[in-house]
């Protein structure tokens, strides 16, 4: 992750350690998927063996960690950062 944003210059780490917070909503976002196929395979799958459910929820989980690891940090950015999108900003593709 670049320290600084090309764009409009932001620094990301508002401060130290600021994204060890992030830790705690990857965590919530990886509960939340286990829930979410756990439930899915239950009612999908009619109820399937023990071996199917943590094969499944292990390789969704695993899958999603670099999801779950940006958008954590992403997360973090928006709800303590005091940060807000300004379209005047967006580069142009």
């Amino acid at each position: 992750m670049p320290e600084k944003c090309p764009v409009c210059g932001f620094r990301y780490e508002i401060e130290l350690g600021f994204y060890w917070g992030a830790m705690y909503m990857s965590y919530g976002l990886s509960v939340l998927i286990v829930l979410v196929v756990g439930v899915s395979l239950y009612f999908l799958a009619n109820d399937p063996p023990t071996w199917v459910y943590l094969t499944t929820v292990a390789t969704t989980v695993i899958v999603l960690t670099p999801l779950l690891f940006r958008y954590a940090r992403v997360m973090m950015l928006y709800f303590f950062g005091s940060v807000s999108y300004d379209p005047k900003y967006q580069r142009q593709l």
